[in-house]
């Protein structure tokens, strides 16, 4: 077997390792160094799959690792960050564990809130969605339902927002607890939906059969620009009416 047939796994690995440290941070409330290393592990995951079409040496391992991957950073992370963040939002206490881990640790020494816990149901909705992905061999040239990337994104886009956009709307909107509820209950439909969204694959490169795509790819660059962190809401919206315009198109 030759070296090459090690990249794809080697880059999704990479994915893999991106993602462990984004949950070190994201336990620790660190939610703009998890941000940064879940959009690497995103980078990662993009290039894998090219890399073994590119290469000609994609196999059922590789899908397999790219799913338990896309597992840990797209779909672990972000229930992690939306469990904070509820908690946070009910003015929850902290996590606190004991200082080192002994026979002595008992569940006593946690404190958290228990509808935190909902934020959890991302995970859940990520994992299924992934199961789904695996079996489901009509989502060759398009992706039925939300991506898990792309929701992770979604997630991650609240703290940032927070962080950097000093908009006191929106930070007293993203800590709502209801809203943060409803938005993961939205994103666990979107994930499993059965909406037919584009997939960033190119069969062809002339604008007449992606016309969409394009659009998508000179909007996301525009808004980042103007908006930064609130264009990542946006262009999901935006990403979900262009892959139902193309449906209609398509028809």
């Amino acid at each position: 077997m030759s070296i090459k047939n090690y990249i794809p796994n080697f880059v999704t690995l990479l994915n893999l390792f991106c993602g462990s440290i984004a949950v070190i941070f994201a336990v620790n409330n660190n939610f703009v160094a998890a941000a940064i290393f879940v959009f690497l592990g995103i980078f990662f995951d993009f290039f894998d799959g090219l890399l073994a079409r590119k290469l000609n040496v994609q196999s059922a391992l590789g899908v397999q690792l790219d799913s338990l991957a896309d597992m840990v950073t797209s779909g672990l992370v972000p229930g992690i960050v939306m469990f904070k963040l509820i908690s946070i939002s009910v003015d929850a206490p902290e996590i606190v564990s004991a200082k080192a881990w002994s026979s002595n640790f008992s569940l006593s020494s946690i404190q958290l809130e228990p509808i935190a816990l909902i934020g959890l149901f991302i995970t859940l909705a990520s994992a299924y969605r992934l199961a789904k992905f695996n079996v489901d061999e009509d989502q060759q040239t398009y992706f039925k339902g939300l991506p898990t990337p792309a929701n992770a994104l979604l997630v991650l886009s609240l703290p940032l927002i927070i962080e950097f956009q000093n908009n006191n709307f929106a930070t007293a909107l993203i800590l709502n607890q209801w809203f943060l509820i409803a938005f993961t209950l939205l994103s666990c439909y979107l994930l499993n939906s059965k909406l037919k969204l584009l997939a960033l694959k190119f069969k062809d490169y002339s604008f007449s059969n992606n016309k969409f795509r394009y659009i998508l790819i000179i909007a996301t660059v525009l808004l980042l620009v103007l908006f930064h962190f609130i264009a990542i809401p946006i262009l999901i919206i935006l990403y979900i009416i262009l892959s139902l315009l193309d449906n209609l198109t398509t028809k």
